[in-house]
């Protein structure tokens, strides 16, 4: 039990040694660059890149390889990354139609859409959830999942990677310190704000909703052999999908069904992701348990 502690507490102090430095490194650059982006974006991008780099010397510690945090040959890699998009797309497009068909979103009458803009913007959403996606399903569904799945039971790993993953969404500070004020602590004060942040009640149903994102996602990647490329499509079909959402559509606040998503995070998150990702977990689960099947698979 004491082991099990130990280690679900050690992706804790690797993500305040990587913000740590962040917010060391984020004032050096700040000067540097001068005024262009505000202290808090700079320390998220680094704290998201030291992130990044700490799967290399996890590996080494594990004596991870690729196949052993979920990547598989390449064809069969970039097969499940479209059989991934298209289970997020199965899995998000039920819950956007029923949002815009309750009239909670309603659409964004303030732009012009043509379809090369349209075009332009779907292309660049998708880029963008690619990146987002790459970098944060190797991290939590490959080397944290795996890494926990090692020292404790899979439900463990799984709950505990996913609380992870929905955590680092909310470490944010909406701060921006002028850049004649800037001095070597003005991060760890961002830090602290982004730290109360994660205690906001007004975001607590986007965090569990998050939560059950990773869950999903951990179901998906211990459930299947090799399965990182179906946990990256799914991401990034999700992801594209929240993004064309938020420029279409405007959350309309004054909806009797506003309470089906968070109103201070994307319009989208919310209590009905919970309702519906729990729907689909529990489905599967009592298919498998039915048909028992002997795929559990490292």
């Amino acid at each position: 039990m004491i082991k099990s502690i130990y280690y679900a507490l050690v992706p804790l102090l690797v993500l305040l040694g990587a913000i740590f430095i962040a917010c060391l490194v984020g004032y050096f650059i700040a000067l540097g660059i001068g005024d262009q982006f505000p202290l808090s974006k700079i320390i998220k991008k680094s704290a998201q890149l030291f992130l990044v780099l700490s799967i290399f010397p996890v590996m080494a510690y594990f004596r991870f390889k690729k196949a052993d945090i979920g990547f598989a040959g390449k064809a069969v890699f970039f097969k499940q990354m479209l059989q991934g998009f298209g289970l997020g797309f199965v899995t998000l497009m039920p819950v956007v139609i029923v949002l815009y068909g309750l009239g909670v979103n309603v659409v964004d009458q303030s732009h012009v859409w043509t379809i090369s803009l349209l075009a332009k913007k779907m292309a660049l959403s998708l880029l963008l959830a690619l990146i987002i996606s790459w970098v944060e399903e190797p991290l939590f569904r490959g080397v944290l999942l795996m890494g926990l799945k090692r020292k404790m039971s899979v439900i463990a790993a799984i709950v505990i990677s996913a609380i992870y993953y929905a955590v680092l969404h909310f470490l944010d500070s909406d701060t921006n310190i002028p850049y004649q004020e800037l001095t070597l602590l003005s991060g760890f004060k961002l830090l602290g704000e982004a730290f109360a942040n994660l205690l906001n009640p007004d975001v607590l149903s986007a965090f569990w909703a998050l939560v059950m994102v990773g869950i999903f996602l951990g179901i998906l990647r211990t459930e299947f052999k090799a399965s990182l490329g179906l946990c990256i499509g799914c991401h990034t079909s999700w992801v594209w999908q929240i993004k064309m959402s938020k420029s279409l559509f405007n959350t309309n606040f004054s909806s009797e069904y506003l309470y089906l998503v968070n109103r201070y995070y994307d319009g989208l998150i919310g209590p009905l992701v919970i309702g519906w990702l729990g729907l689909a977990i529990s489905g599967y689960l009592v298919y498998r348990w039915i048909n028992k099947p002997a795929f559990i698979n490292p």
